[in-house]
């Protein structure tokens, strides 16, 4: 089921109203106001958001990479068939390198690349460097990786860039001092990034923004990207699982409803995120991978599909929360 951005928030907000009129604003409620948001399109995020989910391949048995359980050492580098992917081009200056479930993102300048996410220690250089390499893409002009949150699928491969390719990493201050506290691999301290600010390299501007509640100091993105020429703004989402405290998850049904606004007073309408699941990378990439000039980009979900992806996330937050009472 599609729905306009206006029918979305309708039926979320009238929703809710109706519950808390009637005395029932139960987990049960708001589990149901998700599922409304989510639709076909963001079914996955729905069920992992919602429901407990699988281990993920890729990841070491008995652990969910992306929640807080996927803090510490990283694993033992699993056979490669399990996690390779191929990169992709998925706009004008943003490619996919990523692996099978877990996202990175290397954003081309005029003066370099802008890499968001670094991937695990164990694939980093196979995907990200080999994969630039594919693409005729120079992996030594990575001169910034954005690190959106210290779990080993996303911080894992900083370090790797730090030493091959002196690339500076940015990691909100409350984040890093939950690096400082890990062991395994890790990047060595550096830049820190601040709520608002804008990282810029080239012709090519990202704002910061930071989201507690994934993580102490998520960070989530704004960012311009082309498509045969055309402008768009891509609304980055860096933290998607919950945790069980309440602090947390009070941070995270805030932080969601914020870059909410955010988004949608940037104008963003490109949604997307570090796990393939979620934004619907599994299923687009494939289509970009053989995608003619006149077929349309799937990322382009306009701002009713970010609206309702960001809102799946509040209202699963919220469910989880009043569990908790």
């Amino acid at each position: 089921m599609r729905l306009t951005h206006a029918a979305a928030i309708v039926v979320l907000l009238s929703g809710t109203l109706a519950a808390r009129q009637a005395g029932n604003d139960t987990s049960d409620a708001h589990v149901a106001l998700a599922r409304t948001a989510a639709g076909d399109q963001y079914q996955n995020l729905f069920n992992f958001l919602c429901a407990v989910p699988a281990a993920r391949s890729g990841a070491p048995a008995g652990a969910r990479a992306g929640t807080p359980a996927g803090g510490g050492r990283g694993p033992a580098a699993p056979d490669r068939s399990t996690w390779h992917a191929e990169p992709v081009k998925v706009f004008d200056n943003l490619y996919f390198v990523g692996q099978s479930e877990y996202s990175a993102w290397a954003l081309t300048t005029s003066d370099g690349i802008i890499l968001l996410d670094t991937l695990f220690d164990y694939s980093v250089e196979d995907e990200v460097a080999g994969g630039l390499q594919k693409l005729g893409l120079d992996p030594s002009t990575i001169r910034y990786a954005v690190v959106t949150h210290p779990h080993p699928d996303h911080h894992g491969g900083a370090r790797f860039l730090q030493e091959r390719y002196r690339t500076r990493v940015l990691m909100s201050a409350p984040d890093w001092n939950v690096i400082d506290r890990l062991t395994g691999t890790k990047p060595a301290r550096d830049l820190v990034a601040t709520d608002g600010q804008k990282l810029t390299l080239g012709d090519t501007s990202i704002t910061l923004y930071v989201t507690p509640g994934h993580t102490p100091g998520t960070l989530s993105l704004v960012f311009p990207v082309r498509d045969n020429g055309t402008t768009h703004t891509v609304a980055y989402w860096g933290g998607n699982g919950l945790n069980a405290d309440r602090e947390s998850l009070q941070q995270y049904i805030e932080s969601a409803r914020r870059f909410s606004d955010i988004a949608r007073q940037a104008g963003a309408d490109v949604m997307m995120s570090n796990h393939t699941d979620w934004d619907g990378s599994k299923s687009y990439l494939p289509r970009l991978a053989s995608r003619t000039s006149e077929r349309a980009n799937p990322y382009v979900v306009g701002a009713e599909g970010i609206a309702r992806y960001l809102d799946v996330a509040r209202e699963c937050a919220t469910a989880r929360l009043l569990r908790l009472n």
